[in-house]
């Protein structure tokens, strides 16, 4: 049942949470409710809908929880872009992690054409 793991944009993900989670350690103590909060629920969301939709009966619902986890690389990107103009996180940490993200959008829709059977 948990075959999700060996797929290689969820392991992907679940990198990138691990980034993400390094990066917000550092954020300051009054964004623990506020930005921290929302860079790490979107990250979670990415390898979450992941696993997901690869528990679920057929190909079109994977593909929505695709959507939803791309929806939240979306968020991600713009809430670490956020973080590195309040100077959260420097250029450097912002490039690498963007690199990751846009991967991982990569091969979302490279799945998602895979199970849309074109």
């Amino acid at each position: 049942m948990s075959y999700y793991k060996n797929l290689h944009i969820w392991q992907k993900s679940m990198d990138l949470v691990d980034m993400v989670y390094s990066l917000t350690k550092n954020f300051p103590k009054e964004e623990i409710y506020g930005l921290t909060n929302q860079v790490r629920r979107s990250a979670v969301s990415i390898p979450s809908n992941i696993a997901g939709g690869a528990g679920r009966n057929s190909n079109s619902q994977f593909q929505n929880f695709l959507s939803y986890s791309n929806g939240s690389t979306l968020e991600l990107d713009i809430q670490l872009i956020i973080s590195n103009r309040q100077g959260y996180i420097n250029q450097n940490d912002l490039n690498e992690i963007t690199q990751l993200i846009e991967d991982i959008q990569k091969m979302n829709y490279k799945l998602q054409t895979k199970l849309n059977g074109k």
